[in-house]
């Protein structure tokens, strides 16, 4: 399935998220993560365009920002697109440069909590753990706290591509113990076919 991607606004308020008649109810899928784990660079490897701002500073992201994907009408690399999008991606704020509370937000703009605990279009939420560093326990507190909210998730080890089959083995494993998870996909957006595992899980919200 390919796509036209639109940048449609940036949210620091509950006030400022996209209503449905701009979304058309579009399902959201929200990547979360620490500040420089690659949340940006994941999301235009995903998308093959340069949608979202890459900055080496980190927490430079503070508002949410959504893009919408238009389904591409007819051949692949075609001009003409759906006028409404099939999905909205959410690129929310970093945290780890601030400790976070057990209530997870109290640290983050609290526009933020609203959103993960409220948005009804909210459909998946992909926790972005960095397969480089030992397990962090802020991580753990978003997947936790995502459990507690019901909300479908999944956990994704960026940069995967800097390891070794064995090392990366190891990380994963290791990351899946710390964070009392089944499984962490491996993605990187440097590697030919780094993103291809996760297209899948992010379009089994259509089918939901």
């Amino acid at each position: 399935m390919h796509f036209v991607t639109r940048f449609l606004l940036s949210a620091t308020s509950p006030d400022h998220f996209p209503t449905p008649a701009r979304t058309f109810d579009a399902p959201e899928v929200a990547f979360l993560g620490r500040s420089n784990v690659g949340k940006s660079s994941l999301i235009n490897a995903l998308l093959g365009a340069p949608e979202a701002k890459v900055s080496s500073t980190p927490g430079r992201t503070r508002a949410i920002n959504f893009f919408a994907l238009h389904k591409i009408a007819g051949k692949s690399g075609g001009t003409n697109f759906a006028p409404r999008p099939s999905l909205i991606f959410a690129d929310l704020p970093g945290y780890g440069y601030a400790k976070l509370s057990k209530s997870i937000s109290a640290e983050w703009p609290t526009f933020i909590e609203p959103y993960l605990g409220e948005r009804r279009q909210l459909a998946l939420c992909l926790c972005l753990v960095d397969t480089n560093i030992p397990p962090q326990p802020s991580d753990t507190l978003l997947i936790n706290a995502l459990h507690a909210m019901q909300r479908p998730h999944l956990v994704v080890g960026t940069k995967s591509d800097r390891l070794s089959g064995n090392q990366l083995a190891k990380s994963l494993a290791a990351l899946c113990k710390a964070h009392e998870v089944d499984r962490v996909l491996p993605a990187s957006s440097k590697s030919p076919g780094g993103v291809k595992a996760l297209w899948p899980e992010i379009l089994g919200v259509l089918e939901d």
